[in-house]
């Protein structure tokens, strides 16, 4: 039985991420006729077309996308092997994609690109900051080799490491009665006009869930939220509400330089529990091992000063 190549599958999903024969050789580094050439072989391959040809571009056919589908899994486990074989014996060599959620990604990189720079320092990290439903994804389809995220999370096909807990803080504008208080009570949220990051955020989904909620006072329709971390601290300090904050963003003194108090939640409460994953069988589980080595380091030596 004649297979297709990973050479016509590479032709294949190119065209499919960029939409048009001449963009997809560009990027392939080969003729527009090489790369019509490998798909129209592939498409033997196959006994059926992959893709509609157009003045507009190109769409994929149901097989087509299938086949991109399957070609991603493919060509991830090809350079898992390149990797393995290039970086046998050395810890952390070469290429590594890294990705990372954004309420973790500004607290954390900072300190621990330094060290990971000293420490391997024939480590050529790519690092992709995104929400992470996406990072899941592009790690199931071999964009990136290990993505540092937050649980709890569905990570089915996917291993990971446990790096460290993060619990969450009470944040409230100066003048709020929770400034009289040492700890706060999730539950005495409920009833506050909580402010979130918007939808997608696995943090806001993680929040509610540390005051035992689906959802934000008024609903989702009547209910303020932020895009980053930052505006949401501002949004607090100007007395619309009240928020929660993870503690590493806590201790990066996210919100010294806003009017708002901080206090720990009472003790039991739930937390977020920050992970390194990757690609069940993949070779790079090594390397995201000793990069969850390096975070946790980081993170239980991480200054307390701007703790209440």
């Amino acid at each position: 039985m004649l297979l297709p190549t990973l050479r016509q599958l590479q032709y294949l999903k190119l065209l499919a991420e960029h939409g048009s024969f001449s963009r997809a050789a560009e990027a392939a580094h080969v003729t527009q006729p090489t790369l019509s050439a490998g798909v129209a072989e592939l498409e033997k391959v196959l006994g059926a077309p992959v893709v509609d040809r157009n003045r507009a571009g190109v769409n994929l056919t149901a097989v087509g996308e299938e086949a991109v589908a399957r070609a991603g899994e493919i060509l991830a486990l090809s350079e898992d092997l390149v990797q393995a074989a290039r970086s046998a014996g050395q810890p952390l060599t070469g290429r590594f994609r890294l990705g990372v959620i954004p309420t973790i990604a500004p607290f954390l990189l900072p300190r621990a690109l330094p060290i990971l720079s000293r420490t391997y320092p024939n480590l050529r990290l790519f690092l992709r900051e995104d929400l992470t439903a996406k990072l899941i994804a592009s790690l199931k389809a071999g964009a990136i080799d290990a993505a540092l995220i937050a649980l709890p999370y569905d990570l089915q096909g996917l291993d990971h490491i446990d790096v460290f807990e993060d619990p969450f803080f009470a944040v409230a504008p100066a003048n709020h009665a929770m400034a009289a208080e040492r700890t706060v009570d999730p539950k005495a949220l409920e009833g506050a006009d909580l402010i979130l990051l918007e939808d997608g955020h696995c943090l806001r989904d993680h929040a509610l869930a540390a005051c035992s909620m689906t959802t934000a006072r008024g609903g989702p329709e009547g209910a303020f939220a932020a895009t980053s971390l930052h505006t949401l601290i501002q949004m607090v300090g100007s007395g619309l509400g009240v928020t929660l904050l993870p503690k590493i963003a806590v201790e990066s003194g996210l919100a010294d330089q806003a009017p708002v108090v901080v206090r720990p939640l009472n003790a039991g409460a739930p937390c977020r529990e920050v992970v390194v994953a990757w690609r069940s069988g993949s070779s790079r589980g090594r390397d995201a091992k000793l990069l969850a080595r390096t975070f946790r380091t980081l993170n239980s030596e991480a200054p307390n000063s701007h703790l209440p």
